[in-house]
């Protein structure tokens, strides 16, 4: 099984023939790991967590006949209602919901619900009152303008990937529900590292709950510039050391395959 970070929390998974694309997203002006649409136009199954623009955005893109082979993407209620409103046929959209299982062959990925990291008023004032902000004015007004237009409404979802006798559990966000029994013990769990107010603290708190053999970060990169900023990974790698010294932490690269 093949994994490639592309980003954000953009997610290539690449196993049994079939190419998984969760959450594209194309990095802004000043993003740390700039990308372009084309990097994701051959991926024809699309994977969404939740509605949020930086998991949302591209996705149109899939269904208007820009890509080679016509893409199916698959996402919660939510973010149908947003599709519904930017392209004119969401025939090839497919709604999930927790409980839900989507097969793609011999691979198969079961949806469950999660919850959204919450900031934080402290973290909003920051980026507010930020140098940046004037620095990438352009992007700010974008993205003032864009973000009413992709919203969450309390549905983000969680895929578990279970391929070669692997499971992979994707998070789109740095949360989980307090009253469901999630599966532990996948052979990778990828964690969004960004959004929280006690990041730190709430990442353990997933892992102490999921247990994973082996965690790979991802949104932990400055992609919308002045709203994102490059996250600080070492603590959370020196509590892992310390509590779960068993588990490797992988941070990667963008664009470099990692192999499980």
């Amino acid at each position: 099984m093949e994994i490639t970070w592309l980003g954000t929390a953009a997610v290539r998974i690449g196993t049994q023939g079939e190419q998984i694309l969760f959450d594209p997203f194309v990095q802004l002006i000043g993003g740390e790991n700039p990308n372009c649409i084309d990097d994701f136009l051959r991926d024809t199954t699309v994977c969404v967590t939740h509605g949020h623009l930086d998991h949302l955005m591209e996705v149109p893109v899939f269904l208007d006949g820009e890509t080679e082979a016509e893409a199916t993407v698959y996402c919660g209620e939510a973010s149908v209602r947003t599709l519904e409103k930017m392209v004119e046929d969401t025939g090839n959209v497919v709604c999930v919901r927790p409980g839900d299982e989507i097969r793609l062959g011999s691979v198969r990925i079961r949806v469950w619900e999660g919850r959204h990291a919450r900031p934080g008023a402290a973290a909003v004032l920051r980026k507010l009152f930020s140098l940046r902000l004037f620095r990438y004015f352009r992007n700010a007004l974008a993205l003032a303008y864009l973000n009413p237009k992709f919203p969450e409404r309390g549905q983000t979802l969680i895929y578990e990937l279970v391929s070669e006798g692997k499971r992979v559990v994707l998070l789109g966000s740095l949360g989980l529900a307090e009253n469901i029994v999630y599966p532990d013990g996948a052979d990778l769990l990828i964690l969004p590292y960004q959004g929280s107010a006690r990041l730190e603290q709430t990442a353990l708190s997933v892992v102490r709950r999921l247990r994973p053999k082996r965690i790979m970060l991802d949104h932990f990169d400055d992609a919308f510039p002045p709203v994102s900023s490059r996250v600080d990974t070492r603590g959370f790698k020196r509590l892992m050391d310390r509590e779960f010294p068993d588990i490797p932490v992988v941070k990667p690269t963008a664009g470099k395959t990692i192999t499980i």
